[in-house]
């Protein structure tokens, strides 16, 4: 008899090893589920984030293209103006210059100096 009871409380304690090794699976496997599931929600997070940084590095760009030619068409304005009021001043100029010399020349014709 001494046999059977130690024979059934080995077998007894194998038994609560092996439902506590199960256990030990399930939990671990769990945890295991849950961290991949973890990182999955955190890489996908960290995808949207460089995917909205990457549109915004994209406007700014576009933003910055949009304003250079914005200051070029301006630029290119201000010098035709400036050109067409310097071809103005020499034209006022060459004019003004024309009627002294035709005054100077009527003078010398009436005999007046």
């Amino acid at each position: 008899m001494r046999k059977t009871v130690i024979a059934a409380t080995l077998a007894l304690g194998a038994l609560s090893l092996a439902a506590c090794s199960q256990k030990t699976q399930d939990t671990a496997s769990e945890a295991a589920s849950s961290a991949a599931d973890d990182i999955s929600d955190n890489a996908s997070a960290a995808g949207d984030a460089i995917s909205d940084a990457g549109q915004k590095v994209s406007q700014a760009a576009d933003q910055t293209v949009d304003a250079t030619k914005d200051a070029a068409s301006d630029a290119a304005d201000a010098t035709s103006d400036t050109a067409s009021d310097a071809a103005q001043a020499a034209k006022d100029a060459e004019a003004a210059l024309n009627a002294d010399m035709h005054k100077d020349d009527t003078s010398k014709a009436d005999g007046s100096n």
